[in-house]
């Protein structure tokens, strides 16, 4: 009954994809969901921007392996990222009215800037994506009893057809039903598990200092570590375009400020409950930790749950996993086809951009797919793709909206500094995490491009209808 249930709501993913496809009509459409989004559709679609394998299945295992600091990166950095983005970010970039955030670097510098900002961001996705991908094959394991393997690629191709279909509308429509079905569903099952055996009874297993929530150590390198853990995601995913994507789909800016606050306080809620049942599966089911922690929570579903809490627990899992991953890869097919193809294509319409967008989706979904099949920690693949845009993109962005004379050297010259720092301090395996040795290297090639370009880009800077309309959203 439970694989009936999971198999008629992947059909229902697919029939929405299928239906919000007729409401595809051009380029915005599909990538932007038409600007038209209502407060409480907005809201709900960036809630599900990361809550999906990450949260219900990689956080949830390092929250009963390592306590409350092993979960600073998410979901309490994730729910600051979406709290800062509306507070300092939203309102500024919809005013630009842009198509994807490689626009910005394209307005606010110059071509090749956007050409090495998208190169970039493109890349981050592939291990968020492959993550999800993970988790899907992680969920037919567990339901159908496929390999995961095959579990991997099967469950690919709903979300890939599903996302090449409808575009942001398909992943709007379900965001919506899904969100109600993940707070209900994990509602539901935490507080009947709460009523079978009180949460007192679990939290007296736990070790001393399980919920500590700052380093013991007072050591620097504790310290940093531990502020690293909060800017992985927490500013990683400002500079990225599915956040972007999700806040400018709104139907205007005050909008596009208030969900993008209000999701990241929804998000910071509702992603206590599946920690919460990672403790009652790590008493219940100890066994579970030391075959794979990840499927700490689904066993205890599979295990102890009556058929209505497992259909509803499977089908919240599936709804987070599936909008996760069609988000995930429909961003960096839009920076492919908008910022890095379209650019070496003459006079191309608007339905040709379309195809170019839609076969750009197949193209980020097959890189990511080999990822997938190659490694399998969810919780990993995840912070490396927050990191990666931490250190190119963070810096040139806002730089970029708060400060009118940084220049397109500055820019370059930071992305190109904050990789190479970083991909070095990986290398070497330094005890300080390798993320802040990069954010520190683009900080400082920021500066040092500052110095070496200001003089060359001030001469040759001209009034074009881009950069008035780029004065008046900054200003």
């Amino acid at each position: 009954m439970l694989i009936l249930f999971v198999l008629l709501y992947l059909l229902f993913n697919i029939g929405v994809g299928f239906w919000a496809s007729r409401r595809v009509k051009n380029t915005t459409d599909f990538l932007l969901a038409g600007r038209q989004l209502p407060f409480y559709i907005s809201t709900t679609v960036v809630f599900a921007t990361w809550f999906g394998s990450e949260t219900l299945l990689g956080a949830s295992s390092e929250f009963a392996s390592h306590g409350l600091l092993g979960v600073i990166e998410d979901p309490f950095g994730a729910a600051l990222c979406l709290v800062l983005v509306g507070l300092f970010f939203a309102k500024r970039l919809y005013r630009m009215n842009l198509l994807t955030l490689g626009d910005y670097y394209r307005l606010r510098y110059n071509r090749v800037t956007e050409q090495i900002a998208g190169f970039f961001m493109i890349i981050s996705y592939f291990g968020w994506i492959a993550a999800q991908m993970v988790a899907l094959g992680i969920v037919m394991n567990q339901v159908f009893g496929i390999s995961t393997v095959a579990g991997i690629v099967v469950g690919s191709m709903i979300v890939v057809a599903y996302t090449f279909m409808g575009g942001l509308w398909s992943v709007s429509i379900t965001d919506f039903v899904q969100t109600l079905m993940i707070i209900g569903g994990l509602f539901y099952i935490t507080w009947e598990l709460l009523h079978q055996v009180p949460l007192q009874q679990v939290t007296a297993t736990l070790p001393d200092g399980f919920f500590r929530f700052v380093p013991q150590e007072r050591d620097s390198v504790s310290w940093l570590n531990y502020f690293g853990l909060w800017i992985t995601i927490g500013l990683g995913s400002i500079p990225q375009q599915d956040v972007f994507q999700r806040v400018m789909s709104a139907r205007s800016e005050r909008v596009a400020v208030a969900s993008s606050v209000a999701a990241g306080f929804l998000y910071l809620t509702v992603a206590f409950m599946p920690l919460v049942l990672a403790l009652y599966a790590k008493l219940l089911h100890p066994h579970l930790m030391q075959e794979d922690a990840q499927l700490l929570v689904p066993g205890l579903i599979l295990r102890s749950s009556s058929l209505l809490v497992q259909v509803l627990f499977f089908g919240a899992l599936v709804s987070a996993i599936i909008s996760t991953a069609s988000g995930g890869i429909l961003a960096p097919a839009a920076i492919l086809s908008e910022n890095m193809l379209k650019p070496f294509i003459r006079n191309i319409s608007d339905k040709k951009l379309l195809l170019l967008s839609r076969v750009s989706v197949l193209l980020v979904a097959a890189v990511s797919l080999g990822m997938a099949l190659m490694r399998s920690n969810i919780y990993e693949l995840v912070s490396e793709s927050s990191a990666l845009s931490l250190v190119s993109l963070f810096v040139p962005l806002v730089a970029g909206m708060f400060w009118r004379k940084t220049t397109s050297a500055a820019a370059i010259s930071s992305m190109l500094a904050g990789m190479g720092v970083w991909l070095l301090a990986l290398n070497l395996g330094t005890a300080v995490n390798p993320m802040l040795y990069g954010l520190a290297g683009s900080i400082a090639g920021f500066f040092v491009g500052q110095l070496l370009g200001k003089a060359t880009e001030t001469a040759g800077v001209k009034a074009t209808p881009e950069s008035n309309i780029l004065k008046s959203s900054v200003h």
